[in-house]
C-alpha cells in the first residue's frame, strides 16, 4: 500500500515538472504621471504608445491626478505621444518595453521646458513667453482662415442676391471672432441689400436700422485698430465705410446724415471725392433740394471735370427752375444749356443723350449733333 502510495506521488510530481508554463508572463505594463508647465496634472488627456514595429497603438487617459496605466502591452519599442483636446503635448521616440512592470514614464512639461528654455539660452518664463506668442499666431491663422472661408461664401450668395444665406453666414463668422470690421462691413451690405427685397415696411425699416449699426461697428473697429491705421489703404477703406452708410441713411430718407457721411468719405479719399460728391448731388436731387444739389455738382464738376453725369444732373436741377414768360417762353436759369451741351460733348451716345436733346429743346437751345463723329479730311 505504502509502495502504491510513493509511486502515485512520484508519478505527480514528474507531471508537474513536464507541464508548460502556462501563467509565465509575455507583456509588459506601462505607467506615469503627466504635469504641465505649471507643475499641475493633466487631467483627461491621451498618452498614445505606438509600436516602431508593428504600428500597433495603445490610447490611455489620464485620471484626475494626471496618471495613466496599462497592462498587457507587448513588449518592443515605441512612440510615445501625450496630448490633450486633440493637441500634441509632447513625445518620446523609441521608448523600450519589457516583459514585467516597466519604470514609470512620466511627461514632466515644467520640466522640458526648462531644459529646452537652457538649450536657446533663455530662461524658462521667456520660452514659455514665446511659446504663448507661437501658439497664439497659429490659433489667429487658423481663425482668419475660417473667417475668409465664411467671408468669401456670403459673397457669392450675396452676388446671387442669396442674402439670407450671406446674413446666416456672416452671422456665424461673428459668432466665431466678433472683432473684425470686415465682416461688420459685409454685414451691413447684406442687410442693405436684404432691406431692397423686403415688402413689409416695417421690416424694411428694421433692415436699413441693422445695416446702419453694422456700418457704424465697422467704422468704430477699424477707427480704434492700431494695425488699421498702420495700413497704407485704410483711409480709402474706411472712405467705403462711410459711403455705404451714407447709402443707408439715403434710403431711409436721411438727407443730413447720408451728406454728411458721404462728405466724410470724400475728405478721406480725395482721389475718388468726384464718387462721393456726386452721391451727394443725388441724394439732394432726390430730396427735391435743387440749390444744394446744383452746388453738389459743382463741386463734382471742380473734382473731376471729365464726369459727364454731373453736368447732366446739374442741368436737371437747373431746369427745376426754370421760369416762364408771359408770353409763354420758358426761361431757363443762366447754364443750362451750357450743362446739357457740356454732357453731349463728353458722353454724345450716353445714357442720358437723348434726354439732354429733349431738355435743349425745351427750352429753346440749340441741339449739336455733331459731338462724337469725326469731320471728314479737306
Amino acid at each position: 500500500m505504502r509502495k502504491y502510495f510513493i509511486l502515485t506521488l512520484l508519478f505527480v510530481l514528474v507531471l508537474g515538472l513536464s507541464a508548460p508554463r502556462a501563467f509565465a508572463q509575455t507583456t509588459g505594463t506601462v505607467k506615469g504621471v503627466c504635469t504641465d508647465v505649471d507643475g499641475k496634472p493633466i487631467v483627461g488627456a491621451e498618452v498614445e504608445w505606438m509600436s516602431t514595429e508593428t504600428g500597433h497603438k495603445y490610447t490611455l487617459k489620464t485620471n484626475s491626478k494626471g496618471e495613466y496605466f496599462s497592462l498587457g502591452v507587448s513588449p518592443g519599442k515605441y512612440n510615445v505621444k501625450l496630448s490633450k483636446d486633440g493637441k500634441e503635448l509632447t513625445h518620446l521616440n523609441g521608448v523600450p518595453v519589457e516583459l514585467g512592470e516597466m519604470p514609470s514614464q512620466d511627461f514632466d512639461l515644467k520640466k522640458e521646458q526648462a531644459a529646452q528654455a537652457q538649450g536657446q539660452g533663455m530662461t524658462a518664463e521667456q520660452l514659455k513667453a514665446k511659446q504663448e506668442a507661437a501658439a497664439k499666431a497659429e490659433s489667429e491663422r487658423k481663425t482668419i482662415g475660417s473667417l475668409n472661408d465664411k467671408l468669401s461664401a456670403a459673397r457669392t450668395a450675396m452676388a446671387a442676391k442669396d442674402y439670407e444665406t450671406a446674413l446666416t453666414t456672416l452671422n456665424e463668422a461673428n459668432l466665431m471672432d466678433s472683432g473684425r470690421d470686415t465682416i461688420w462691413f459685409e454685414l451691413g451690405n447684406a442687410n442693405l441689400g436684404s432691406a431692397g427685397t423686403q415688402t413689409d415696411p416695417e421690416e424694411k425699416k428694421k433692415r436699413y436700422e441693422t445695416a446702419a449699426t453694422d456700418f457704424q461697428k465697422a467704422i468704430d473697429l477699424r477707427t480704434n485698430s492700431e494695425t488699421a491705421q498702420k495700413d497704407p489703404k485704410n483711409a480709402s477703406v474706411m472712405a467705403a465705410y462711410y459711403n455705404n452708410l451714407a447709402q443707408v441713411y439715403s434710403k431711409s430718407n436721411k438727407v443730413d446724415d447720408a451728406v454728411a457721411n458721404y462728405n466724410k468719405a470724400a475728405q478721406l479719399d480725395p482721389t475718388h471725392a468726384g464718387g462721393y460728391l456726386f452721391n451727394i448731388g443725388a441724394v439732394y436731387t432726390n430730396a427735391g433740394k435743387v440749390d444744394d444739389a446744383i452746388a453738389a455738382f459743382d463741386k463734382v464738376i471742380a473734382a473731376d471735370p471729365t464726369k459727364a453725369a454731373a453736368y447732366y444732373w446739374k442741368g436737371v436741377n437747373l431746369i427745376g427752375k426754370e421760369t416762364i414768360a408771359k408770353d409763354g417762353k420758358v426761361i431757363a436759369p443762366e447754364g443750362t444749356a451750357e450743362a446739357f451741351q457740356k454732357y453731349l460733348e463728353l458722353e454724345p451716345t450716353g445714357t442720358f443723350a437723348q434726354p439732354a436733346k429733349d431738355m435743349l429743346t425745351s427750352i429753346g437751345a440749340k441741339v449739336e449733333t455733331g459731338f462724337g463723329t469725326k469731320k471728314k479730311k479737306q
